[in-house]
């Protein structure tokens, strides 16, 4: 029975990449920092956990142990991360690092965290520009996050390990954060009757389940080798196909406002709003045999069920900061009540 060892295993992409392994007949050790945290399907499905902080070398070598199969490390955000990984790749067939879209950049120097809105003419291949790397920048800052990024896929490309870096774009999930179908999944249940978009609902900001993602790191466990690989959902729905999407799967049904260059700034904003579309090429992905878990609308279904489920217990995400723009409803009702008034002339 081969073994993986998932770092980060108890969040979102650990636990749907363990539960992909483990049906497959993996044995799969996540290590994480607080055991209560473990999801029950995981240990219900036959996962072990293993109490470690990533950041505390004894304690992963420990982890390891005798070496594994498969190392994934869903917490390496920074070169010093990288490092440290090294000592257990080098004693693992296979290792995947987790990444990001927000490495690249266009031909203006512009990324998706930068002030001004990037411009990618056609879908981003691995061999887009990237960020300069950086290691003076706190990775959890909006200028340092795809930079200390970058010095961390150097570090381990560099390696000359079998490390796989996969460049993810918006994950989806059971316990994502931040959970941006809250965006919508909150509105459906104030029962608004009217969604705003910006953009006309247009542009789109791709995504990727973290069942996508699973999928692809099992294919990469059984193809060694030093790479980088987008993960994307094979398809990638606007804004307006996303929010669709969620309100049909619960149910709603509301009037579609789209909104064009002449309405008001800031409104009808969504997770997914982008002036020029953010598309990830997974063409390289597949050339290794990968195939999608589902499309967006596919594997959403549980990261919806689960927010409802938590806003009527009474936990909604705690994003406060991240979903404040989405809920101006007052700016929202003076448009829409103008808007009324305008057709009623």
């Amino acid at each position: 029975m081969p073994r993986a060892l998932v770092l980060g295993g108890t969040g979102l992409v650990g636990r749907a990449t363990a539960l992909r392994l483990l049906g497959s007949g993996w044995q799969v050790d996540v290590v994480g920092r607080d055991s209560a945290r473990v999801p029950p399907e995981l240990t219900a499905a036959g996962a072990q956990f293993i109490a470690a902080d990533r950041a505390d070398q004894g304690q992963l070598q420990a982890a390891l142990g005798a070496g594994a199969d498969l190392l994934v490390d869903c917490l390496c955000f920074t070169a010093a991360d990288a490092r440290s990984l090294l000592l257990l790749a080098a004693n693992s067939t296979s290792t995947v690092v987790i990444s990001s879209r927000a490495v690249y950049v266009d031909a203006e120097g512009n990324h998706v965290n930068s002030d001004v809105p990037p411009h990618f003419a056609t879908p981003i291949t691995e061999d887009q520009p990237t960020l300069a790397p950086t290691t003076d920048i706190d990775y959890r800052s909006r200028e340092g996050y795809g930079a200390n990024k970058v010095a961390a896929e150097q570090v381990v490309l560099e390696s000359g390990l079998p490390v796989s870096v996969v460049r993810a774009s918006q994950i989806h999930a059971v316990g994502a954060s931040p959970a941006r179908e809250w965006a919508v999944v909150k509105r459906v249940l104030h029962g608004r009757t009217a969604l705003l978009l910006a953009r006309r609902g247009g542009g789109g900001v791709h995504t990727t389940a973290a069942a996508n993602l699973a999928a692809l790191i099992e294919t990469v466990a059984h193809r060694p080798g030093t790479r980088v690989l987008n993960s994307a959902d094979p398809d990638a729905p606007s804004a307006l196909e996303i929010c669709r999407t969620i309100a049909g799967q619960l149910g709603h049904e509301w009037e579609e406002v789209l909104l064009d260059a002449t309405a008001p700034a800031g409104l009808g904003r969504t997770p997914w709003d982008s002036p020029h579309p953010i598309v990830l090429d997974t063409s390289a992905a597949t050339a290794l045999g990968y195939q999608a878990a589902g499309t967006y609308a596919a594997t959403i279904a549980p990261a919806l069920d689960w927010l409802v489920d938590a806003a009527r217990d009474g936990q909604p995400p705690a994003d406060a900061d991240y979903f404040a723009e989405y809920f101006d409803y007052a700016a929202e009702d003076a448009f829409l009540a103008k808007r009324v008034g305008r057709l009623g002339r």
